[in-house]
């Protein structure tokens, strides 16, 4: 098994065993990773790479956006940002714009941020803030 193989088995076995929040972190890094990567192609005008990488940002903010929760306003809250967000990801693909990037990856660090304090306070509350 070569290092790379090796690699992704372990990315499959971390996403088979991730519990609904850690997957949840896992989606707001793997948009920032994203983001960071568009930003680097604009400056380097590779427009197919920046396209592709703003694509896959979009996807995964989708992909939180439907798996909120209805009926609360938190929820609602959220989808409303969700939305925004994906329109401004969009605006900088076809703009090929550093700024709109920088915006809407630090709502996203945000989002991330908050999301992994609750994600260690529970585990806290838990008995499990040794692991």
């Amino acid at each position: 098994m070569t290092m790379n193989n090796a690699y992704q088995a372990y990315q499959q076995g971390s996403v088979n065993t991730a519990t609904p929040g850690e997957l949840t972190l896992m989606l707001y890094n793997g948009c920032l990773k994203f983001i960071r990567r568009a930003k680097t192609a604009i400056e380097n005008r590779e427009v197919e790479e920046k396209n592709k990488n703003l694509i896959k940002a979009q996807n995964i903010i989708t992909e939180l956006m439907v798996t909120l929760r209805t009926g609360s306003e938190l929820s609602d809250q959220m989808r409303t940002m969700y939305d925004y967000i994906n329109q401004r990801l969009m605006k900088a693909n076809i703009e090929s714009s550093v700024d709109i990037l920088e915006e809407v990856e630090s709502y996203v660090m945000e989002f991330r941020d908050t999301w992994k304090e609750v994600i260690q306070k529970t585990r806290s509350s838990k008995g499990y803030d040794h692991e």
